[in-house]
């Protein structure tokens, strides 16, 4: 543990030393970000996750930095450069970037043209010419001339002395800090189409002529521009203005205004355009893309959490229901904890067969509920369902499918049904996505789930961390009982990972349920360590402990135990009476191990030991009537669900198989600058259709109370164009009027040839 490290994270994050201290030693111990947020509040004066993951990354950045200076440090010294001076100036440097700056001229580089001139022996003549001290440059030249050395004039001389000029300004920290700074508050994106890729490339038109500030333009664009050159549809630059750049440089190197300060110009003029340009545009491209990825990915794990997180409707008898109609819809029957009794399938065009079909296994299977998937045929099936004549006991829920196919091809699901058809498998999975959607969804890739902007252009690797501690936070959040969770579902345990949840499922296997948290200790390679992080977070209902169906954690037990002898009954007792529970005088209990913190978590979970930190589920409807996009009217008033949140608005879906999108502007009655703070995935919201295109498939909605104008049909054979949504005398805008950043951008959909992308 590195104590500066400590100092600097705390100084940045406005904690102390000593709470980012034991937070740096729990992860030094392999405790978990969810254990040690849970567990270890005393020690770390109660940080939140958000806290300890920031702590986390902050160390792993800076031991990343002290590697790459312990790799320069060799460098120079192998190479015979390091100094006192220089050493002291490597170990100062706080940024990767500073630390590059000061490397560079003593980095081993290819053959430059200033490594070539410094071979002709031009090094001397552009240092004098450097000095500007008003020789002439000429005649200095003429001393450098040599014709075995490829110098036949002095013209020659000069060109090669500007280039070695070129690389030491190139070279030089300062004047590469000036320019970064330039670069990121004043440089700006500039997007062209490649000739005759306008067709070819029609899904970026919005970026065949576009220009940005770098310091405004939003994760979406930045990305959407870099997707488009990268498939050479668009070409793309960043840069501030020339001359501000060049009168950066100037003020550092131009000293005088003889023809000797002219070279040095020339050479400026030349750093700036063949090195420097270069050199800082791939720099402000690197940091504007970590930017937009950290936003992009930001929105990915909120769309995530609020997606696990989803009211389970819990254990129930289901029927899943994988619609289609040439394949037909295939029926599953899974009973209380998911298991698969029996699948079949059923045709919508045979509907008095198919009806009786249903009535029967609801019968036979004692269904509770018939979750239907949202995919082709989904309001189909369910308008079936709804009209056969079902007992009303019985729930008809539409579930969001997204994911079921991957996880019907994933190993996963082929280990646990070999002989099944994948379309059975997506059936299971629809179904068990009602009962318990965190269960389900942790088995599927979370950037095949559907609510992500740009998953697969931002950096993998920063996604994938993100996105795991969404997980690993949800499943330790509500806690898993440890005799149903599937394998899968125990690797996000904290402590655990995929070889020990598999040994626990084998251990469940041979040996029958657990009867108690003391029983897990027996699995095969679990260790002390591994039992202390993962022990809070399993779940044993109806065990031989009470507190094992709790999230108090064994190391506690002997404090409960206490309190309920010094209340004179038992530990079940102080979870059933709260009058017990209210004469508890916790400060009583203080020790040096267990602090207010804990004794408060103590006391809630007696109250609701192991409660479910979800919702509760709600039965949604979509409008009847409405199907297909064809149903669609202008200023149709209907009910949808939220499906993903991106930048630029919100997607819902209406139940007509295609998701309309509430752009930014049309989210509220006032300004939104981030659509975060108006919906989440999952929530149920009221919209408007404002417009609809059915050959592009694009649906415009509204959230707003009173939309200004509400586009409507064209009387049919009057040869007009239905106006789109904001094309009337007010607009439809945000209030306050369009952002400069969005000039000329259509108002309903700054993005519409992009949608059906990011949707797929």
């Amino acid at each position: 543990m590195n104590q500066e490290h400590i100092v600097k994270i705390a100084a940045e994050s406005e904690l102390e030393p000593a709470r980012v201290g034991a937070v740096a030693a729990l992860l030094e111990e392999g405790a978990t970000i969810p254990f040690i947020a849970r567990y270890r509040k005393e020690v770390t004066g109660s940080l939140d996750e958000v806290q300890l993951a920031e702590i986390r990354d902050s160390l792993h950045r800076l031991a990343e930095l002290d590697t790459r200076r312990e790799a320069v440090l060799k460098s120079l010294e192998h190479h015979g450069h390091l100094t006192d001076e220089l050493k002291e100036a490597v170990d100062a440097a706080e940024t990767m970037a500073k630390l590059e700056d000061i490397y560079l001229p003593y980095k081993p580089k290819r053959r430059t043209k200033a490594t070539i001139a410094r071979e002709k022996g031009l090094e001397p003549l552009a240092l004098s010419i450097l000095e500007q001290k008003g020789r002439d440059p000429h005649a200095a030249a003429a001393d450098f001339v040599d014709p075995e050395k490829e110098v036949l004039t002095a013209d020659d001389a000069l060109e090669g002395a500007r280039h070695i000029i070129a690389e030491i300004i190139n070279e030089d920290a300062d004047t590469r800090a000036a320019l970064r700074e330039l670069f990121a508050a004043r440089a700006k994106f500039k997007s062209s189409v490649v000739p005759d890729k306008e067709t070819e490339g029609s899904v970026f038109k919005d970026y065949f002529e576009w220009e940005e500030p770098v310091t405004s333009a939003p994760s979406h664009r930045i990305l959407a521009m870099r997707r488009g050159e990268k498939k050479d549809i668009l070409n793309l630059n960043i840069a501030p203005p020339e001359e501000e750049a060049l009168d950066a440089i100037r003020s550092r190197f131009l000293k005088g205004n003889g023809d000797d300060t002219q070279q040095v110009e020339l050479a400026i003029q030349d750093c700036y355009k063949r090195l420097l340009s270069r050199s800082m545009e791939t720099e402000i491209r690197l940091f504007t893309k970590e930017r937009a990825d950290a936003e992009a990915i930001r929105v990915f794990a909120e769309n995530l959490r609020e997606l696990l997180l989803a009211p389970p409707l819990g254990a129930r008898r289901v029927m899943g229901v994988d619609p289609g109609f040439r394949t037909g819809c295939k029926i599953v029957c899974l009973d209380r904890q998911g298991k698969l009794l029996h699948h079949d399938t059923i045709y919508l065009h045979q509907p008095e067969k198919s009806a009786e079909m249903i009535k029967k296994l609801c019968q036979a299977f004692q269904v509770e509920a018939i979750a239907i998937g949202n995919g082709t045929a989904g309001r189909e099936s369910e308008k079936f369902m709804k009209e056969i004549g079902l007992p009303s006991a019985i729930q008809i829920v539409m579930v969001n499918e997204s994911g079921a196919s991957v996880y019907s091809a994933s190993e996963a699901a082929r280990e646990e049904f070999p002989h099944l058809d994948l379309t059975v498998r997506g059936s299971v999975s629809i179904g068990r996505r009602l009962m318990d959607p965190l269960s389900e969804l942790v088995k599927i890739d979370p950037k095949s789930i559907g609510v992500g902007q740009y998953q697969h252009d931002v950096d993998q690797t920063a996604l994938r961390q993100s996105l795991d501690d969404v997980v690993i936070s949800c499943v330790n959040g509500v806690g898993v009982d440890v005799n149903r969770a599937s394998m899968q579902l125990l690797t996000y345990v904290s402590g655990l990972g995929p070889q020990l949840a598999k040994n626990i499922v084998t251990y469940r296997d041979e040996n029958g349920p657990f009867r108690n948290r003391k029983e897990v200790r027996n699995v095969k390679r679990l260790g002390p360590k591994a039992f202390e992080q993962c022990a809070g977070f399993l779940r044993i209902p109806d065990g031989d402990n009470p507190l094992d169906a709790s999230a108090v954690h064994p190391e506690s037990y002997p404090v409960v135990q206490q309190m309920a002898k010094d209340m004179d009954c038992t530990v079940s007792d102080l979870i059933k009476q709260e009058d017990l529970r209210k004469k508890i005088e916790i400060r009583k209990y203080v020790n040096e191990k267990v602090g207010l913190p804990t004794l408060q978590d103590i006391l809630d979970e007696l109250a609701k030991p192991g409660r479910d930190p979800r919702e509760k589920f709600e039965t949604f409807a979509f409008a009847g009537g409405i199907e297909r996009m064809e149903d669609l009217r202008n200023g149709m008033k209907l009910p949808g669900i939220v499906t993903n949140v991106t930048a630029f608005g919100a997607f819902v879906d209406i139940g007509v198989h295609q998701d309309g999108l509430v752009h930014i502007s049309e989210l509220a009655d006032r300004f939104v600058k981030n659509p975060a703070e108006v919906v989440k995935v999952r929530q149920k919201v009221s919209v408007t259709v404002l417009d609809v295109d059915i050959e592009r498939k694009r649906i415009s909605l509204s959230m707003k109370s009173a939309p200004e104008q509400v586009s409507t049909p064209p009387p049919e054979g009057s040869g007009k164009k239905r106006p789109g949504p904001g094309k009337g005398k007010k607009g439809g805008g945000q209030k306050g009027g369009p952002k400069k950043e969005d000039k000329n951008q259509p108002f309903n959909n700054p993005f519409a040839d992009l949608l059906g992308k990011m949707k797929s």
